[in-house]
């Protein structure tokens, strides 16, 4: 039987899959996991959570909620966010270096091996040097794809245009003058695209900053992208070094602890849903925001696993004097799950 994990890195992304678990109150522990309005997979029997899904279905994105006493904490899950730029030249290193940045998975599609090279040394993780039409064909999409066209000409704008908004995507924009884009767009709907899909194309691409360089192009185009990201209500699920971990890696008899956090107040670095992963050893993966609020979620861990308890809710509060006098200087309240991993897969 595959696990909760595998459960939810392997279910179909254009659904609307969610954790919910109970962290406080009588039911605390029980944990269920949908996609749509079924229950994939439950801790146990859950009679709590099970008997609240109208409740738990209604829920709008990420966060604490309280039912009949019950703090539940839901979660929206999608997958890795996966950002596609199609052309290699000035314009799109700078897009490479922030996407990498801000966490995306990082495909460049360019013909040419000179600047396939420049998106290799700029970060890329991946780069199909091979004509547009070609490498398209090598892209499958998803709910958390986010396109960008930056290539050289009309002819492979086009080509590129016309492949993404087929493919599964949350986003696709398209750099150029008016002019340019509705040449392209017009040439599409003449070949019998739906310009309900083309409407949808950000085009001209980015938020309108006035800029001008390629670095103040890229960032008005990934503030854009991440503008969208950030409407939507799924996070990645789990960063691909705790995926690895938990789906494929042997435990070798190491205890751990999945931390998460569930709630935050004030200036805290990092967002609900963000995840690390503390082994026995000290070793871990993933970050919660790192400096002294991480290295207290870390020793908590630590102690939890000498204690062998099952799960437990922390608070690290970093607005005190005594926070600021450890150097905890971000000034704002996590709430941080943290449960026992088994050690074996089964």
């Amino acid at each position: 039987m595959d696990t909760l994990y595998e459960l939810i890195q392997n279910r179909d992304a254009g659904e609307d899959n969610m954790t919910a678990l109970v962290i406080a109150g009588t039911a605390r522990g029980e944990k269920v996991f949908l996609s749509g309005r079924e229950v994939i997979w439950k801790s146990g029997d859950c009679p709590f959570l099970t008997g609240h899904l109208a409740e738990l279905t209604e829920v709008q994105g990420n966060g604490v909620i309280e039912l009949d006493g019950q703090r539940v904490f839901c979660e929206y899950t999608g997958c890795r966010k996966e950002l596609v730029v199609c052309g290699g030249g000035h314009v799109s290193v700078p897009i490479i270096q922030i996407g990498k940045m801000t966490g995306f998975y990082v495909t460049v599609l360019e013909d040419r091996p000179r600047f396939a090279d420049c998106a290799r040394k700029a970060g890329a993780d991946q780069v199909i040097c091979e004509p547009f039409a070609d490498g398209m064909d090598k892209i499958e999409g998803s709910t958390d794809t986010y396109f960008v066209i930056v290539t050289r000409g009309h002819r492979y704008d086009s080509t590129c245009l016309r492949e993404a908004v087929k493919k599964p995507h949350a986003y696709v924009g398209m750099m150029g003058s008016r002019k340019r884009v509705g040449i392209v767009r017009q040439q599409l709907k003449d070949e019998g695209t739906p310009g309900t899909l083309l409407e949808s194309v950000h085009a001209p691409i980015g938020l309108d900053i006035g800029a001008e360089t390629p670095e103040e192009i890229a960032v008005s185009v990934m503030a854009q992208i991440i503008q969208v990201k950030n409407s939507r209500r799924r996070n990645e699920a789990y960063v691909p070094e705790i995926r690895k971990y938990l789906t494929e890696t042997p435990r070798q008899g190491l205890r751990s602890v999945l931390t998460v956090i569930v709630s935050r107040k004030g200036s805290a670095p990092r967002e609900t849903g963000t995840k690390m992963l503390v082994r026995e050893d000290g070793q871990t993966f993933g970050t919660i925001g790192g400096g002294c609020a991480e290295s207290e979620v870390i020793k908590r861990a630590l102690l939890m696993m000498r204690e062998e308890k099952a799960a437990e809710l922390c608070t690290v509060d970093m607005t005190g004097q005594e926070a600021e006098d450890a150097g905890m200087v971000c000034g704002g309240i996590i709430e941080v799950w943290m449960e026992s991993v088994p050690i074996d897969k089964a």
